[in-house]
């Protein structure tokens, strides 16, 4: 979608990181705007009791980052993105 191609993405309670190649005619700012907006939609799709909590729709924080990357560092980023939970000590149950 948007022709933004995600590489890796790391969720944690908090914050998001991830590392993502986006055309030059889409800006960093632009590319979060969509990943958060997507994914706020496909939440409140998937929990409707969420919006008791969030009536306008507002899930994320207006709060971003973006750095852009060469191609010789985007390997230690992936890296650093999958080794999220363990730099912060997450340990995520999931249920069934």
């Amino acid at each position: 979608m948007h022709k933004i191609k995600w590489i890796e993405l790391n969720v944690q309670p908090d914050h998001v990181q991830e590392t993502a190649e986006i055309p030059f005619t889409t800006s960093p700012s632009m590319a979060l705007q969509y990943l958060k907006g997507i994914s706020a939609k496909l939440f409140f799709e998937k929990h409707p009791k969420a919006r008791l909590r969030y009536p306008a729709g507002h899930l994320w924080s207006r709060g971003r980052f973006a750095a852009s990357l060469g191609f010789i560092q985007i390997e230690v980023a992936n890296d650093y993105v999958k080794n999220q939970d363990k730099h912060h000590g997450t340990v995520w149950i999931m249920e069934e």
